[in-house]
């Protein structure tokens, strides 16, 4: 009786590599962070490449991983870094209200009022912790010092608690 014949897995190694490089690339357009991105690069050249030129299948792993790791040490800091400096640096959102500017419209009473800002919207407003004892009235100009969900702090304009001024 002959013996069994098994196959020889190894020589199907090039599929597996191409498998990952595949996988690797599907994650890195659902994650956009370029991590699997150098994954996939790693396992492309050291992965299969190694298995084209006929290294056997530790040393394709071992370069796929160090390959990998350079790759994500090396280049993918200089990709965020360039993907960064074309970004948009004005504020948007919650973080342009820090430092803006505004008036009061309506007069505070018991810490909290109406302002409205210099980009034109009205918010309700409290004072801020710092400055529990100053006293606004309409026509008054303050600084936004805090955003809490729909109302924003603010000190009078000026002030030592004010962000945008100098200390006292």
């Amino acid at each position: 009786m002959n013996a069994p014949m098994w196959l020889d897995l190894t020589q199907y190694l090039w599929i597996i590599w191409l498998v990952f490089v595949f996988l690797f690339i599907v994650v890195e357009l659902l994650t956009l962070e370029f991590t699997f991105l150098m994954i996939a690069a790693g396992s492309l050249l050291g992965g299969l490449g190694t298995n084209l030129l006929g290294g056997p299948w530790w040393l394709q792993i071992g370069l796929a991983a160090v390959i990998s790791g350079l790759l994500i040490f090396t280049i993918r800091p200089l990709l965020l870094k360039a993907l960064k400096k074309s970004a948009d640096p004005a504020k948007s959102n919650v973080d342009a209200l820090f430092d803006l500017g505004g008036r009061v419209t309506t007069r505070f009473v018991e810490d909290a009022g109406i302002v409205k800002l210099d980009n034109g919207e009205t918010w309700t407003a409290r004072l801020a912790r710092q400055a529990p004892d100053a006293a606004l009235d309409e026509g008054d100009r303050v600084v936004v010092t805090r955003v809490d969900g729909a109302s924003v702090e603010v000190a009078p304009e000026g002030s030592a608690e004010a962000p945008g001024s100098p200390g006292v």
